[in-house]
């Protein structure tokens, strides 16, 4: 159950209504009162603001039980969560202060004309003259928000800015929320090569499938900066993390597990991958349709036919209900409630269970938990909460620390094992297989995982301090 805060502001007469009444009624609503803060004190008459912890669908019982007493006028109703977005929730600050017309003359003209030679002199200088070398570009169109789907890139904006801040609290990366008013695909591509000098990363978000996967391949190719999908890396490097921790904890092996992977959408394609550049010999992709075969034909979807040509992934036909028999892990990147507790326990003893659909998971934690060994899902009111938070900082700032050409696939891997070893062997258990966001050691252990491996690949264009 989704919870949230509201601020109601209420006008007393004090000669009708004490305060214990309205505490009373909020009470018998189903709200729980978190603060008081006076605005207006009086004798007679006093303003104040009361903050009330409420359900999502209990708010309007709260402020309709407020309307009926006499005595109080309701002068307004602010939700918390809006009033944390009014004006947006970034801005762009300077590195220092214009005092004087020499200052002014440094970081404007003449000044920067110098500056500005030297980089057409010599382009890779934009690097260590321009805010490029810290900088990435948070892309979406808005046609596939988390939760929300096709909302377009105005109702996107929010999330955008969201992951700009998370990008600077978390990894000190300088992050601006890009959101395009077109679903065409190579207007999306043109767009972004023509914004990219600026920028030293790309990070494309919620892009619906499968253009994001065009998208993607034609930027990596064509660009040379990092380009990272995260609803598909992101969510799979997390989830490999996971799984790697939780093999641990039930005793068994990656070569060795059946593993099924339930929606096979841009998280789905990418866990897949990686799932078998891990080493998973036993792979059933399912989708709406039922389970993708080794050897089927999939003309409509590129990476669905990729997927049948790979010799790990399974032949054995049918729907979801089938082919989890006897499996030892359950990926879900779907939609909630579509497995059972009857289907779970088809599967192999000492089962793993990642349900991470959003807000309802595949199957009902409640069902799923007493017959699991470990449970995963994408909600932060449950253990194991898988978050790709706790990928897209680290990686881009062990990409742009090295100035990488790309993130490719061993950089993802070894991002996935360095965010399973924060867990150390002494936490490790099946509530507890994945570290918190808020842990400091992720994105450290990210980054230097990143920019060792891309070092080893050949990607990175400058050693940073730390590895010469």
């Amino acid at each position: 159950m989704a919870y949230n805060s509201i601020i109601v502001r209420v006008e007393l007469n004090h000669s009708r209504i004490h305060f214990g009444d309205v505490a009373a009624a909020i009470g018998q609503a189903g709200g729980d009162i978190t603060s008081i803060d006076v605005i207006r004190p009086g004798q007679d008459v006093s303003v104040r603001d009361i903050t009330v912890h409420v359900t999502e669908d209990g708010e309007p019982k709260v402020v309709e039980a407020l309307k009926l007493l006499e005595g109080l006028h309701l002068i307004n109703v602010s939700d918390r969560t809006f009033l944390a977005h009014l004006g947006g929730k970034i801005s762009v600050q300077p590195n220092l202060a214009i005092r004087n017309r020499d200052d002014l003359s440094r970081v404007y003209t003449p000044g920067v004309a110098r500056v500005c030679t030297a980089i057409h002199e010599a382009p890779d200088k934009a690097y260590s003259l321009t805010i490029k070398r810290n900088t990435v570009a948070v892309v979406t169109d808005g046609t596939a928000v988390l939760g929300l789907g096709d909302i377009g890139p105005f109702a996107a904006a929010p999330v955008m800015e969201g992951k700009a801040m998370l990008f600077k609290q978390l990894a000190g990366v300088d992050a601006f929320p890009i959101c395009l008013d077109t679903k065409d695909t190579e207007e999306i591509i043109r767009t972004i090569k023509t914004i990219s000098p600026v920028f030293g990363g790309i990070n494309l978000e919620d892009i619906a499938s499968p253009r994001c996967f065009d998208i993607e391949k034609r930027l990596e190719s064509e660009l040379d900066i990092p380009v990272f999908h995260d609803d598909q890396h992101g969510t799979a490097i997390v989830v490999i993390a996971g799984i790697l921790n939780a093999l641990k904890v039930v005793g068994k092996r990656m070569d060795q597990v059946k593993v099924v992977v339930n929606g096979i959408g841009a998280a789905g394609v990418s866990i897949c991958k990686m799932l078998l550049a891990a080493g998973v010999s036993k792979l059933v992709p399912v989708d709406r349709d039922g389970a993708i075969v080794r050897g089927g034909r999939y003309p409509q979807h590129a990476m669905w036919q990729w997927l049948s040509e790979q010799p790990q992934v399974g032949a054995e036909a049918g729907v979801l209900k089938d082919v989890i028999r006897g499996a030892d892990v359950f990926i879900g990147v779907s939609r909630g409630n579509v497995l059972s507790a009857e289907d779970v326990e088809t599967m192999a003893e000492n089962r793993i269970v990642f349900a991470m659909a959003n807000p309802n998971p595949e199957i009902d934690p409640a069902a799923a938990m007493p017959i699991v060994k470990v449970f995963a899902t994408g909600r932060s009111d449950y253990p194991n909460q898988i978050n790709n938070v706790l990928v897209f900082p680290g990686v881009f700032r062990g990409a742009l620390d090295c100035r990488a050409r790309r993130i490719n696939e061993p950089m993802k891997l070894a991002a996935a094992r360095a965010i399973a070893s924060v867990v150390t062997e002494n936490e490790l258990n099946a509530h507890y297989i994945i570290p918190s966001i808020f842990n400091e050691q992720v994105v450290a252990k990210v980054r230097h995982a990143v920019v060792e491996t891309a070092i080893l690949t050949g990607v990175a264009r400058r050693t940073p301090p730390d590895f010469r």
